[in-house]
């Protein structure tokens, strides 16, 4: 049996159709518009109150969400794979920081930034709301580029699946231009992750049109 992975386009569930790729294990993909009213978010929802994507169903009929879930799941089925180090590896330590780091501070920016409505009154506290996200998504992504060394990728010489995260994530605001002249350690891993060949496919799906 394989794994399911319900995706919306360009959304984070690129960093996790990524990583079944490189995994090499069987799965399948559901695309949904899960801002959407209708059986495509009814759908959603059934899976992961929340109404977030990715949700992914493991070979056993258990659904997950979170994205660091899946991955660090993914490592441990998958470990040739070489996308999580494994316990004891010298890099798994600050593996599970920079992973953290993305997923509890980075991405709730997108989380409140996205759509500010939902979460504040009116129209100008909206603006203002995105606008006080965009920027210090900019001073977090400056501190991550700032610990970076000099190797090719996140954590040094090897791959890992922070770099899928760097690809995907600096496609959004504020955009791979601004990466470029802000961060170009960062650009550079993302550029190495664009240019994976077995990828290929996951970002001509995801991103054809950035």
């Amino acid at each position: 049996m394989s794994y399911h992975l319900i995706c919306g386009i360009g959304c984070g569930s690129a960093i996790v159709e990524a990583a079944l790729v490189l995994s090499g294990l069987p799965f399948t993909i559901e695309d949904t518009e899960y801002w959407n009213e209708g059986p495509s978010r009814e759908r959603l929802l059934s899976v992961n109150p929340l109404g977030q994507v990715p949700v992914l169903q493991l070979p056993d009929g258990q659904w997950i969400s979170e994205s660091a879930a899946m991955l660090l799941h993914l490592g441990d089925v998958s470990p040739e794979a070489g996308l999580v180090p494994p316990a004891g590896h010298p890099a798994r330590a600050r593996f599970l920081h920079w992973l953290q780091f993305l997923v509890c501070a980075i991405y709730p920016t997108f989380t409140y930034g996205d759509d500010p409505a939902r979460w504040v009154g009116s129209e100008a506290t909206g603006r203002a709301l995105k606008q006080s996200t965009d920027e210090h998504r900019k001073r977090l992504w400056v501190q991550l580029e700032h610990q970076l060394g000099d190797g090719s990728w996140c954590l040094g010489d090897s791959f890992s699946a922070l770099d899928l995260y760097l690809t995907v994530m600096s496609q959004w605001r504020p955009g791979r231009d601004w990466f470029a002249g802000n961060c170009p350690k960062i650009a550079a891993i993302a550029a190495r992750g664009d240019a994976i060949a077995a990828l290929a496919p996951v970002w001509q799906r995801n991103f054809s049109d950035s």
